[in-house]
């Protein structure tokens, strides 16, 4: 017997096998990323939309406005598709920030069971409805100081919530509720600063005219309640937002008015009662304008109630994918501080892509 001959053939023969096994577990691996890229193409599908928005604002005279044209570009991405039966999906949006994320939702619908969602600034429960006023363009109380803090409902905001929708008999429900604050956390980061506090829920139920049985009138209200009073005082630490709205619409015209109520837990607090109303008119099918008013009351507990008074104009025209906007607001008392006048005018040109 050659022991040399025959260990050779043994180091020949394994190395042979050794190189089918490689061969084997590069196809293997090949068919599994293969796999993957196919699975990953076809579970989701992505859209891109965007817009870039150029400005002109301009200030009240207690305030320095400096340059007053300015600019940011919106980006949009939407996926979609279908994991284990249910439709997944996820948005994102960025506002001049493209490394960064300005909101975020991540969403699973589940058929006749609802959507469940958890939002980081998309919009959510009782903010949905804050101020469901008419208007062309923005908001009455956008680009004054503070804006929108005061008589705006919205007890668990709309960052670092869970979202529940469903419809009940043509009713829209939308719930939102969050641990702690709301603040925007990274995967694997906490949000909020002491143990137990600032729990909050709420919700909203809006209809529209099948509903309610009325040619062109739509409604709703919410309520909701925020663990952030006053931790010291006798009275409840509990914060409660309540608001009830209803629009009309008449040919070209759309008429709406609101009722909001903030009652804030602790005896030092100051509770809000919000009254607004708009009117908005759709010119033509590329012009719309808009009027409207609000009143927010400030319950002062050691000193005398104070109104806020406001009033915003604005107007839209649409060009195809070309947008000009104006508006100017205005409020008197503007945060329940008496003699306080703020102002502001913007017209804004967007374009869409």
């Amino acid at each position: 017997m050659n022991l040399k001959c025959t260990l050779w053939e043994f180091i020949y023969e394994n190395n042979n096998k050794r190189k089918t096994m490689n061969n084997f577990k590069k196809i293997g691996l090949t068919a599994l990323a293969g796999s993957l890229v196919a699975i990953s193409a076809h579970a989701a599908e992505m859209a891109v939309s965007g817009a870039s928005v150029l400005t002109y604002t301009k200030k009240d005279g207690d305030e320095t406005t400096g340059n007053p044209f300015g600019m940011k570009t919106n980006l949009g991405f939407n996926a979609s598709g279908e994991v284990n039966g249910y439709t997944v999906s996820y948005m994102q949006t960025s506002a001049d920030q493209f490394a960064g994320m300005s909101s975020a939702r991540l969403s699973v619908d589940m058929g006749d069971l609802g959507v469940l969602a958890f939002d980081q600034g998309s919009g959510s429960g009782l903010s949905t409805i804050d101020d469901k006023t008419p208007t062309a363009a923005e908001e009455i109380w956008d680009g004054l100081d503070a804006k929108g803090h005061g008589g705006l409902v919205g007890a668990a905001g709309s960052s670092g919530v869970f979202n529940y929708v469903n419809t009940f008999a043509g009713v829209k429900l939308n719930t939102a509720g969050r641990l702690r604050d709301g603040t925007n956390s990274s995967d694997g980061g906490t949000g909020g600063t002491t143990a137990g506090s600032k729990h909050a829920w709420d919700f909203a139920l809006t209809a529209d005219e099948d509903v309610l049985k009325s040619p062109g009138l739509s409604g709703g209200l919410g309520y909701g309640e925020n663990d952030g009073g006053d931790a010291a005082s006798t009275r409840a630490k509990v914060d409660e937002h309540m608001t009830v709205f209803g629009n009309y619409v008449y040919g070209a015209a759309t008429m709406g008015v609101q009722l909001s109520t903030i009652d804030k837990g602790g005896n030092s607090a100051v509770d809000q009662e919000a009254h607004a109303w708009g009117l908005a008119y759709n010119i033509n099918d590329d012009l719309s304008v808009s009027y409207g008013e609000r009143d927010i009351e400030y319950k002062k507990n050691s000193a005398a109630h104070v109104t806020e008074k406001g009033s915003g104009i604005a107007a839209a025209y649409t060009m195809g994918s070309i947008k000009i906007a104006g508006n100017m607001n205005r409020a008197k008392n503007n945060q329940g501080t008496k003699g306080s006048v703020d102002s502001m005018t913007e017209i804004a040109v967007s374009f869409a892509f």
